[in-house]
């Protein structure tokens, strides 16, 4: 894997996406145009946390290499190696899966 030359800055998560379903369950396959937005993907780098209107750390809770579930809306989406992913804040992601 390449390095990747960025780091998120406060409570942003760097998210590669997972592949789209490209087969709906009858066998139909989807053209490009129709698919979903995914909305599991890979955390690839995370900022280093933030903190709260009153001047606590926020720590960050997700990990390089975890499996994630993200908010379906919101983010920034970014081209890494020719690649488009996402930056969400860390509020934004909803669930690591094991």
């Amino acid at each position: 894997m390449a390095k990747i030359s960025i780091q998120p800055l406060f409570d942003n998560v760097l998210i590669k996406p997972l592949p789209g379903e490209e087969t709906l369950p009858s066998g139909i396959v989807l053209p490009d145009s129709a698919k979903e937005k995914p909305q599991m993907g890979t955390v690839m780098a995370v900022g280093p946390g933030t903190s709260d209107d009153k001047g606590n750390a926020v720590k960050m809770v997700v990990k390089v290499g975890q499996k994630v579930m993200y908010k379906k809306w919101g983010g920034n989406e970014v081209k890494v190696n020719g690649e488009e992913w996402t930056i969400v804040e860390q509020k934004d992601v909803l669930a690591i899966v094991e």
